[in-house]
């Protein structure tokens, strides 16, 4: 699975590119829909988010998308002007959850996608049951049962209407999510007989994908602590209170954060962001004002496009701040050890994106004319967003092979290269095979952890033959010592990796196959590969390496070789 520079996956990258367009139409259409007071524009938000997720099925086929997505999208909301935000956020994670169960288990097909819809969209109903029963207590059930009683004595019903009006009620959402997922079936299949947008507009603000000077920003996790509660505490001023404080409240906040996070500031900057976002927040405040049954003055209306513009200078600036602090080291270390440890980078990826996403975000009348133009269009900036992350990784990655026949010295020249190394300051990790010699016939191998110095029995010859692995027998405690010495999580603050070596039992997916893999995808150390030379192109091909440089060593300069590893370090 293809990776970028900081570890994360293709998946976890579409992933939070759904979520952020997930998040996007809630944030903006949601906005629409709650100043309207439209009746059921939870469970319209519920349909866009299902139409999105199965139409971009058609084109990305990997399981585990919708709940990634959905996790994403939920972790966005935290972020809403919302007093009460667990309810939503649970909401957005148990669709994608629903969603994801039923196409695993019936597959992509017309009936995985229904019934996944169907399920998701009723979980908004058995929702708001639970919310309510939580709100006012038993006497809620109690009332409900009088009135369904009195119902069956008024109208002579032959039935317990107790649970008529509630399977009614989800029959009604069942449809509804049903409808939906037909919906979304045609979007995708639309979508799929569709080539790529040959030309994509320049989005309004900084592109997600623009590069970070490494080691120029001091991150801080009171930082990431105080950017959360400004940014809670601004989206509920614009939300509650009165203009007046939104200009008290918001724009010293804006500004502080402007001055830590440059990334915020040019952002800021862009004026043909703000001239389109302004243009359109405006008019769609005075036209969906002018149709509400609500008496609004155009003070009124002009103080909703108001408002919705702070909202967004909060959302751009504050999620840009997020962000960069997300990014942190320290954070991404908690999550090193769990199926979630490329989650803060999905986050950091998300936060950059949602303001290009609700700048490309189109006025409804036009997302209801052309949807599948739309999502084809977000979908092509992920696929090309992905092949700049290929490129990247291929050009950020460096990857050295040491070589030579067996026996000509391949350890002894990485134990001097090691000790060089240490000489100069550079971190290293990574094993080293000591070979144990007796009346000069190769008897077995010492595992060395360089990053301890530790030394445990690895191989020893138990065997007839006398070549080959198979004449070794290993020990199990050395296989663990090399295990631990190759892991990614304890090798992330390194500078350089080494592995002598990877041979013929890592061709076949053994040995320390499995460490060097993770290794190259989860760390951006240096990595040194021994390698012997008849085995170099297999093992290229075997890992997807394209080898920076190879040095043999029979013919290899030792100390200038650490000179170079040495200055590569230094520039990262």
């Amino acid at each position: 699975m293809t990776r970028d520079r900081t570890g994360i996956s293709d998946k976890w990258i579409r992933a939070s590119i759904i979520g952020t367009i997930w998040a996007a139409a809630e944030i903006v259409l949601g906005s629409f829909l709650h100043n309207l007071r439209v009746p059921f524009s939870g469970n319209m938000l519920t349909a866009i988010a299902l139409v999105i997720l199965i139409a971009v099925s058609y084109r990305w086929r990997q399981h585990g998308l919708y709940w990634r997505a959905g996790l994403i999208c939920a972790l966005m909301k935290a972020m809403s002007p919302s007093a009460i935000i667990f309810g939503p956020m649970i909401a957005i994670i148990m669709e994608s959850v629903l969603l994801e169960v039923s196409v695993r288990l019936l597959g992509r097909t017309y009936l995985g996608f229904i019934v996944g819809s169907m399920l998701a969209m009723s979980w908004n109903l058995f929702q708001k049951v639970f919310n309510m029963i939580i709100f006012y207590g038993g006497n809620l059930v109690e009332i409900y049962s009088g009135i369904t009683a009195w119902a069956e004595k008024q109208l002579s019903l032959n039935f317990n209407a107790f649970w008529a009006p509630l399977v009614l009620l989800l029959s009604i959402y069942a449809l509804f999510g049903a409808v939906t997922a037909v919906a979304g079936i045609i979007t995708g299949r639309r979508i799929a007989s569709l080539p790529p947008e040959e030309s994509l507009p320049e989005p309004a603000v900084i592109r997600a994908q623009e590069k970070k000077k490494k080691n120029s920003f001091d991150y801080s996790l009171p930082w990431l602590a105080a950017d959360i509660l400004l940014v809670a505490a601004m989206l509920v001023a614009v939300s509650t209170l009165s203009w007046v404080w939104w200009v008290i409240v918001v724009i010293p906040g804006v500004s502080v954060m402007a001055m830590r996070y440059k990334r915020a500031m040019r952002q800021l900057s862009k004026p043909g962001f703000w001239v389109t976002f302004v243009v359109i927040t405006m008019l769609s405040a005075l036209v969906f004002t002018a149709i509400s049954h609500e008496k609004n003055s155009l003070r009124e209306a002009v103080l909703i496009g108001i408002q919705m513009n702070f909202r967004a200078v909060i959302i751009i600036v504050g999620f840009s701040a997020l962000g960069t602090e997300l990014y942190n080291p320290k954070i991404r270390t908690l999550f090193s050890r769990t199926r979630f440890r490329q989650l803060p980078l999905a986050l950091e990826l998300s936060a950059a994106s949602l303001p290009t996403m609700i700048a490309d975000m189109p006025d409804l009348k036009t997302a209801v004319k052309t949807p599948v133009s739309i999502l084809n269009r977000m979908i092509t900036r992920v696929e090309r967003r992905l092949n700049e992350v290929r490129k990247e990784q291929e050009e950020e990655r460096k990857v050295f092979i040491i070589t030579g026949a067996i026996g000509e010295g391949k350890t002894a020249w990485l134990v001097k290269l090691t000790g060089l190394l240490r000489e100069r300051g550079v971190m290293t990790g990574g094993i080293l095979a000591l070979r144990i010699m007796e009346e000069g016939k190769t008897t077995g191998y010492d595992i060395t952890d360089i990053r301890t110095g530790d030394r445990t029995p690895f191989l020893r010859q138990t065997g007839d033959a006398e070549t080959g692995v198979e004449r070794f027998t290993m020990d199990e405690a050395g296989h663990r010592a090399g295990q631990r010495a190759l892991d990614p999580a304890l090798n992330r603050s390194v500078d350089v990796v080494i592995v002598d070596e990877a041979g013929p039992l890592e061709l076949r997916g053994e040995g320390w196959s499995e460490r060097i893999t993770g290794i190259l995808n989860e760390t951006r150390a240096i990595i040194i590969l021994a390698v012997r030379k008849n085995l170099i192109q297999d093992v290229t091909e075997t890992f997807g390496i394209s080898p920076t440089g190879i040095t043999d060593v029979a013919n290899g300069d030792v100390v200038r070789f650490a000179d170079e590893i040495t200055a590569l370090t230094i520039k990262r």
